[in-house]
């Protein structure tokens, strides 16, 4: 199969729009699954964690391989919820097209906003699936106007729906001019084709030439033959409408109801039909390790190999899974390969190809294809491997900071090294995931996104990895920062086991705008003294930089500039250097009018429209600042700004204040100095 016939693709959506019954749908009719697994009975071959069947959402991006029409499509099955962004981010970055579910009911949500904007950074071209027609409320061309409007792109509808609700029976095919409906004995594989019904003739040709009128400005040749009242062409058709989508210039829409196994087919075609192959997307950036200089990594099997990591998984058997995606060349299993972030020679013991998670062992993963390694003992998400002779580090990805913590601890003392293991295998498996062991009280303490993900996690290691612990209430992770400009020069002078160790440092700290930070430079010329004395300097700021000013939060947003150095070749040493930039520091950052900074949310709630004062005060009370309110058919969409600290059980008020039917989803937005936003 060549490299024409592949597909990297991503489902993407908000909670609850339906994006797992639609990958079980494809991977039934791809004859991956005999039967169809439901996510409502907890079945969903894509949602294999326990926990995603309990909750019935996806918390891991799944990676699963199927065939369609002589095409494999890769498929990233993403999370909706926001706390667990990470998982989307991780796999947009190595897709080459997206799939973008929207409910036909709610159209526009939240975290489809925040999808959306994800894959507009990474540049992935994209279709829209307009699903669940056959819901009360329905509305498929409301949700047309909703996109149009909310991400300023061209929707072109390729199909309309026939029927609404529970009359939704069918679709009409605009470019073949025919109703598709949809066997209901064989779960929707057989299709037939019937004429359009008479009453939907004339819609279907105003968005027949709607089609013709987004797709002319990239065919003369189609706006000639239109104007000349000719037949166009199907290819020709097809072809501009392919080149649109890559380009990201439209969006063609398909529509249809997974559950009742409506225009999943549809949908497949339009897959193979307009996202990008590896080699319809521009070559990825890359930096070389030797000059640091940026070069682009082009999609070629011929070449050394190159791949990233973007996920990591662990399974009890054969220890962790890394997901990869190759850019160039070829991974064999057997061979040994180069971890280039992390400057370690591995070996690839085995390669699967995963079916949900039921793994295929193949030999080689070529370039453009996504599979998975096993064997790697030191990787973790974000990691570049390739060969030696060519080293080249991918875009390093760049992850949300977790901002809330809770304290956890074993029942009972033997289990805590079984602990620190396990919370170990979890931050190498999720990047936005931390913890870390308190020096005076011992105390461990995790943070993450939010409470479902903290809640998420915690329950994995009480279920799966079966380690007895309990936790504390959720804190708020705080930052602290500098308000003022300041120059200190500091000097470090003693006698250790009989020798001097002397070293003098002058540092500047300069406070730096909100999300810049920590930037670290230096004016002293590097063959002022050895690297290992730089080196030192160095680390002493990165430990300051974590250990804090006052409160022991990590600085964040400030400028650290080596000024000048005293030393003497014979006591200076690193440990003099490392100690006297500590101590600067410390003076340095206290006499700069330090602040704590809070974590500031970006709050997103849906609400009927009787509620909306009721909602708007208990936010404001709550230190919110409402940013805008939008009123919709159904709901109001307010979003909002407030600090962490007050949002705690806040979705429970929301529950008992809207009997049950308003919906929030809350991001990080930004830190600001306590008491202010």
């Amino acid at each position: 199969m060549d490299d024409t016939h592949i597909r990297n693709i991503g489902i993407m959506a908000h909670i609850d729009a339906g994006k797992t019954t639609t990958t079980e749908r494809i991977l039934f009719y791809t004859g991956e699954n005999y039967r169809i697994g439901e996510v409502d009975n907890g079945e969903a071959s894509m949602d294999f964690l326990e926990q995603e069947q309990d909750r019935g959402i996806t918390i891991s991006s799944a990676a699963t391989t199927c065939y369609w029409k002589d095409h494999k499509i890769n498929i990233i099955d993403t999370p909706g919820h926001v706390d667990f962004t990470a998982e989307v981010e991780r796999s947009l970055r190595v897709l080459d097209g997206a799939v973008a579910v929207l409910c036909a009911v709610s159209g526009v949500e939240p975290q489809t906003e925040t999808v959306w904007r994800q894959a507009d950074h990474y540049q992935v071209p994209r279709i829209i699936f307009v699903n669940k027609m056959d819901r009360l409320g329905a509305d498929f061309y409301s949700v047309i106007k909703q996109v149009g409007a909310k991400f300023a792109i061209e929707c072109v509808p390729l199909f309309l729906p026939v029927g609404c609700e529970s009359d939704f029976s069918g679709v009409i095919d605009l470019i073949d001019k025919s109703m598709i409906s949809f066997d209901f004995n064989s779960f929707g594989s057989t299709m037939e084709r019937l004429p359009i019904p008479s009453e939907m003739e004339e819609l279907s040709n105003q968005w027949y030439e709607h089609i013709i009128d987004a797709v002319s400005a990239y065919s003369d040749e189609i706006t000639e033959l239109f104007f000349a009242g000719e037949e166009i062409p199907k290819d020709l058709l097809l072809k501009a409408l392919r080149k649109g989508t890559i380009e990201r210039k439209i969006v063609p829409v398909f529509v249809g109801a997974s559950l009742k196994n409506i225009g999943v087919q549809t949908l497949l075609d339009g897959i193979v039909r307009f996202l990008p192959s590896p080699l319809d997307i521009p070559p990825m950036k890359g930096v070389t390790v030797k000059h640091n200089t940026e070069v682009a990594v082009k999609h070629d099997p011929k070449a050394q190999p190159l791949a990233l990591i973007f996920k990591i998984q662990f399974d009890r058997e054969a220890g962790p899974l890394c997901f990869v995606r190759v850019y160039s060349g070829v991974l064999r299993k057997g061979t040994a390969i180069l971890n280039i972030t992390k400057k370690k020679r591995e070996r690839i013991n085995r390669i699967v190809r995963m079916h949900a998670n039921k793994p295929e062992p193949i030999d080689e993963l070529a370039a453009g294809d996504i599979g998975v390694v096993i064997g790697f003992k030191n990787a973790q998400t974000g990691d570049t491997i390739g060969s030696e002779g060519s080293q080249i580090l991918l875009e390093n990805m760049v992850f949300p900071e977790p901002v809330i913590s809770v304290a956890i601890e074993p029942k009972t003392l033997s289990d805590q090294d079984k602990l620190k293991d396990a919370l170990q295998i979890l931050s190498q498996e999720d990047p936005t995931f931390t913890w870390k062991e308190h020096t005076d009280t011992g105390q461990l303490v995790i943070s993450g996104m939010g409470e479902l993900h903290l809640d998420v996690l915690v329950t994995r290691l009480t279920k799966e990895m079966k380690v007895d612990a309990r936790v504390g209430n959720p804190q708020v992770t705080y930052r602290e920062t500098i308000t003022k400009s300041i120059t200190i020069t500091e000097a470090f002078s003693k006698i250790l086991a009989g020798k001097e160790n002397n070293a003098t440092v002058t540092l500047t700290v300069k406070p730096l705008a909100t999300g810049s930070g920590i930037k670290y430079r230096s004016l002293v010329p590097e063959k002022t003294m050895g690297q290992d004395l730089f080196d030192a300097i160095r680390r002493g700021v990165e430990n300051s930089v974590r250990s804090g000013i006052k409160f022991g939060y990590e600085i964040i947003d400030m400028e650290v500039v080596l000024e000048s150095v005293r030393y003497s070749e014979l006591f200076s040493t690193p440990f003099a250097f490392e100690a006297a930039t500590s101590i600067c520091m410390e003076t340095a950052c206290r006499e700069a009018s330090p602040v704590l900074l809070e974590p500031i949310m970006r709050v997103d709630i849906v609400v009927p429209s009787q509620y909306v004062g009721e909602v708007m005060g208990s936010l404001t009370a709550r230190g919110g600042i409402i940013n805008s309110l939008e009123s919709r058919t159904l709901a109001d969409h307010i979003i909002a700004k407030a600090p962490l600290a007050k949002l705690f059980g806040y979705s429970t008020a929301l529950r008992s204040s809207t009997q049950g039917r308003g919906t929030f989803t809350m991001e990080f937005s930004h830190f600001a100095p306590k008491g202010d936003q």
